[in-house]
């Protein structure tokens, strides 16, 4: 059981204070001395501490998980089903707690924080249901006298890496589907945002995940993950985060031959046609470029506008920037605090190379009035070709808007980076949004519209922006292997 320290509630705002953990979880257990202390963004308040964690504590895990591997794969599909669907409940039911958690130590709006826990708590909920679907499938033997089946089965411990800007989402997206299949997980979240994590643990404790099925290690990452990359009993790695990271991950783990699913840098570009209802590409590119303060893999960053409407665009977009509010998370704004001193960083050198090299700034800035990791919704036009900002995925609440001639020139411009998660598309023209949802290299398009993700889509790109699928039928396959049965049935 937990100690006094690890049930302590320094936000004084939960209603169950034992959902603040400040120990690890493995095997079962509440673990480890909390040093490592973890601050709110707005203001800079320690929330409270975390264990330094490093190769010891990440193989006592995997131990863990592998002792519990046959057994949490032995179970019924609607067995392992029934207590994920408890785990999506109790999630639920504790909405408003893990919302003002994630708020506090990731400083995303309140109202954003409520949404990530519905996003995050339906995938629970999907892979609940698709447990039970894997089913043997029998194919038309080849061979005289034979019978023939193809199985699905869970490749053994599956390592779950996961980033700071959805701290509950992209947990329960990986955890669950792994879980379904019959995968323990060892969970590595973002050393900025480890509460959301073990917030979860709590909760799947509650609803009955058997010890070593799911377990949460903080500290080090190079230490913990690396342990993880090289360890032949991890046979799955699913990681969230920079392209850069995830090309150090794949070289990691190539000794072991891992089955990888990564999502990795998006960098969107969102392309305006004179064609689109201007009022929806305006709302729909405000909402694409500032959730989470554009701290977001599916952000758009590259705005491309057809010329004959492009500086009414401008005009438009830099007034909606303008009129969007900016705060504390726990005041529900629109923009929040960016998460830390790099990101911040990140902006300014971006804003000043464009600027350098001719672009306009039309609104935004630093608020240091606000606290330093604050910063107004930023819009630069006439952004040229060689600016970083067009290379480089900016994170953060910059956007980099430039005329467009015709549709083969944004085609060319869209594609022409190794970035390929999103994009987002506004025309009324059915058949350019044919050819152009054809043509973009890009995992997902979004035409006239931001929302597309949710449980039942297999989310993922192409190029550097990752590797596999998340989410739907595709998400669990991802954490299965197909066995081939052939029997002589003489």
């Amino acid at each position: 059981m937990a100690n006094d320290t690890a049930k302590h509630d320094p936000t004084g705002d939960l209603a169950d204070t034992a959902l603040l953990r400040e120990q690890a979880y493995i095997d079962g257990r509440w673990t480890g001395e909390p040093t490592l202390a973890v601050s709110d963004p707005a203001t800079g308040a320690v929330i409270g501490h975390v264990p330094a964690m490093g190769a010891e504590e990440a193989r006592a895990a995997t131990d863990a998980a592998q002792g519990a591997f046959q057994l949490w794969a032995a179970l019924l599909p609607q067995e392992r089903g029934e207590i994920l669907r408890r785990w999506f409940r109790l999630i639920e039911a504790a909405r408003e707690d893990l919302a003002r958690l994630m708020t506090r130590e990731q400083g995303k709006p309140l109202s954003e924080a409520r949404g990530e826990i519905d996003y995050g708590a339906s995938f629970v909920e999907f892979y609940a249901e698709e447990a039970r679907r894997p089913n043997i499938e029998g194919i038309t033997s080849h061979l005289p006298d034979a019978e023939v089946e193809l199985w699905r089965e869970p490749v053994g411990v599956a390592a779950l890496v996961t980033p700071w800007n959805f701290p509950i989402a992209m947990i329960t997206r990986k955890a669950a589907a792994a879980l379904a299949i019959g995968c323990p997980v060892v969970v590595h979240p973002s050393g900025e945002t480890p509460f959301s994590a073990l917030a979860l643990a709590e909760l799947a404790a509650r609803a009955g995940l058997p010890a070593g099925v799911f377990n949460v290690v903080t500290g080090a990452p190079k230490e913990i993950v690396a342990d993880w990359c090289a360890d032949a009993r991890v046979r799955a790695l699913s990681f969230t985060g920079s392209t850069e990271v995830g090309r150090l991950l794949y070289r990691q783990s190539a000794d072991t031959v891992k089955r990888l699913v990564m999502e990795l840098g998006g960098h969107a570009p969102a392309i305006v046609f004179a064609d689109a209802n201007l009022d929806q590409a305006v709302e729909e590119a405000v909402k694409a470029k500032y959730a989470t303060s554009g701290q977001d893999c599916l952000a758009a960053n590259r705005f491309f506008v057809e010329a004959s409407i492009y500086e009414e665009f401008c005009a438009r977009f830099a007034a909606a920037s303008q009129a969007l509010s900016i705060g504390p998370g726990m005041d529900d704004p629109d923009i929040g605090p960016l998460m830390n001193e790099a990101a911040v960083d990140k902006q300014q050198a971006h804003l000043d190379d464009a600027l350098a090299r001719g672009a306009r700034q039309l609104c935004g800035g630093p608020r240091a009035d606000l606290g330093p990791l604050f910063w107004a919704p930023t819009v630069l036009a006439d952004v040229p070709a060689d600016a970083q900002i067009m290379h480089e995925e900016t994170f953060g609440p910059v956007a980099a808007l430039t005329p467009f001639e015709d549709e083969g020139e944004v085609v060319a411009r869209a594609n022409s980076l190794e970035y390929g998660l999103v994009a987002y598309l506004h025309t009324q023209n059915p058949r350019r949004i044919y050819r152009m949802s054809r043509s973009l290299e890009f995992g997902m398009v979004a035409v006239n519209r931001t929302k597309i993700t949710g449980a039942p889509i297999p989310f993922g790109g192409m190029k550097q922006s990752g590797l596999g699928r998340e989410g739907a039928r595709q998400g669990m396959e991802e954490f299965s292997e197909i066995k081939y049965v052939c029997r002589d049935w003489r």
